[in-house]
């Protein structure tokens, strides 16, 4: 049998040079909107699919197109760059963007001049940590988020007066952090809410991060009530840890988990300027565990909600504000 290097070596397969092709950034006016040497266009789906391409969809179709056209199968291109086909075909469906290493592999493997390494590296949208990014790229296609904060109220969660403050405390001189685009980054996670057949969301939080006073006492309150009524509209899942528990299975880290209809679970664990994706099933499976656990620790549901409120009426007090339950 001919090797999958020496047919790719046999064939040549016209693709745009590292002088024809600038580099692809995402406009951030829209993570959809793409601008390439200059001119703007869209990338539509097919006929059947009525929304634009996201970024890594377009993605995966070159890659695709690519193997493709050098008659490799995903077997073939995944021997060449030490990868399962099965991470090949994710790639190519857009349900996971391959790392800047891979990336290097891919442009090595398919003939493509870097091509691929400078489109995936300008993939992250702005406002993102890096470390962050995958999973904000594939939250909107998950159908179940399970969430925990422990010293934080979760960022899907969180309203502007709470994230704009967790912003400019990790910033020495805030003016020169960036600090309103990651907060308009960060709002725009929650867009999820808006649509009936988002995800099914479910956010465990330590009863610290509900007492820790973020922006000030009318802040807070606003923010504890933000969360009760996305609790009574039915649109989340919510579970204190109070310290009565005291240690508990997730004491030692936030987790996030996102599961999805036509691919493998995987798992976000952050530390303080460091982040991790996992998709190892034993890793996955692991935080799963633990998030099970501590979510066996919890308050219930109505019982959360009843501690959410007292605090939030605790804040408004301090803050000499009347009882507001309007927030949404």
């Amino acid at each position: 049998m001919r090797s999958p290097l020496r047919s790719l070596q046999a064939r040549s397969v016209p693709f745009p040079s590292q002088r024809d092709v600038a580099e692809v950034s995402l406009d951030r006016r829209c993570p959809l909107h793409w601008a390439l040497e200059g001119r703007e266009f869209r990338v539509t789906r097919s006929k059947d699919r009525d929304k634009p391409l996201t970024p890594a969809e377009f993605l995966g179709q070159e890659i695709r197109r690519r193997r493709e056209a050098l008659g490799l199968t995903q077997a073939e291109l995944g021997e060449m760059i030490v990868m399962s086909p099965q991470m090949i075909a994710h790639f190519e469906a857009g349900r996971r963007k391959p790392r800047l290493d891979d990336a290097k592999r891919l442009d090595q493997a398919l003939g493509t001049d870097g091509w691929f390494y400078r489109l995936r590296k300008n993939m992250d949208a702005p406002g993102i940590a890096s470390k962050f990014a995958t999973v904000r790229e594939l939250e909107p296609f998950a159908t179940v988020i399970q969430s925990y904060g422990s010293a934080l109220i979760p960022g899907l969660l969180q309203t502007v007066d709470y994230a704009t403050a967790v912003m400019r405390a990790g910033h020495a001189n805030p003016a020169l952090g960036g600090t309103e685009e990651q907060v308009a980054a960060r709002l725009e996670r929650a867009r999820i809410f808006d649509d009936p057949d988002g995800p099914d969301t479910w956010f465990l939080v330590d009863e610290h991060a509900i007492r820790r006073c973020v922006a000030g006492p009318a802040a807070m309150a606003r923010q504890l009530r933000h969360i009760a009524a996305l609790v009574r509209r039915g649109r989340i899942r919510f579970h204190l840890l109070p310290f009565s528990v005291g240690a508990h299975a997730l004491l030692t880290s936030m987790v996030l988990i996102l599961r999805f209809a036509d691919a493998p679970p995987l798992a976000y664990v952050e530390g303080l300027n460091v982040g991790h994706v996992f998709d190892e099933p034993a890793l996955v499976n692991a935080c799963q565990q633990s998030f099970d656990l501590a979510l066996g620790d919890a308050l219930s549901a109505d019982q959360s909600l009843a501690l959410l409120e007292e605090v939030a009426e605790d804040y408004e007090r301090q803050a000499g504000q009347p009882d507001d339950r309007s927030v949404a």
